[in-house]
């Protein structure tokens, strides 16, 4: 048995695997997201984010792939009156369902949505206090809190494509940085 070719295909098999899995040397990256869907990032996501935008305006704010019969994308959009729109593309990129939740409170079933769009001055705030919070990190979106005492929540990914949720109050202060999905009202070490 030749032991120093067998050696070498255990370091590099193992090796390219994680190549493979972490998609280094593409700029597509995927994440598992809260509704059973994956984030859609790079040139992708340009393309998709696209299309959604020609049908409503406005600015991509993430774009998902989707497990909903008919649907292969969900795109949420921002609009220029800080209201956000979800647009559900097909294969093709066709537009097949459009959601728009609306400045005042309601979506358009007349449904009460928990936030009201954020101001332009108000997002680039909270987005610097977030970003000062999770370094390397960017931001996915921000919205007014519904908790008590806390003024915004913005979501971020770091470095390592870990989501998290930053708690801000009316100064914009951080209240605390959760791992995104849990709701945790203790203090945690976003002071590091």
């Amino acid at each position: 048995m030749n032991r120093p070719t067998l050696r070498s295909k255990r370091v590099v098999l193992p090796a390219l695997a994680a190549v493979a899995v972490l998609g280094i040397g593409g700029t597509v990256w995927t994440a598992t997201a809260d509704d059973g869907g994956e984030r859609v990032g790079g040139a992708e996501r340009d393309r998709i984010g696209a299309a959604a935008t020609e049908a409503v305006g406005g600015t991509v704010v993430d774009v998902e792939t989707s497990d909903d019969r008919g649907e292969a994308y969900e795109v949420e959009v921002r609009l220029e009156d800080g209201s956000e729109v979800d647009v559900a593309l097909d294969e093709d990129l066709t537009v097949v369902r459009e959601e728009t939740d609306g400045p005042d409170g309601e979506d358009e079933d007349g449904d009460e949505t928990d936030d009201r769009p954020v101001t332009d001055a108000e997002r680039g705030a909270a987005e610097e206090a977030a970003l000062g919070a999770v370094e390397g990190g960017t931001v996915l979106d921000v919205e007014v809190s519904d908790d008590a005492g806390a003024a915004f929540e913005v979501e971020v990914v770091d470095a390592e494509q870990a989501e998290w949720d930053v708690v801000l109050d009316a100064d914009y202060a951080v209240l605390r940085t959760d791992p995104d999905g849990t709701d945790d009202t203790a203090d945690s070490d976003s002071d590091d």
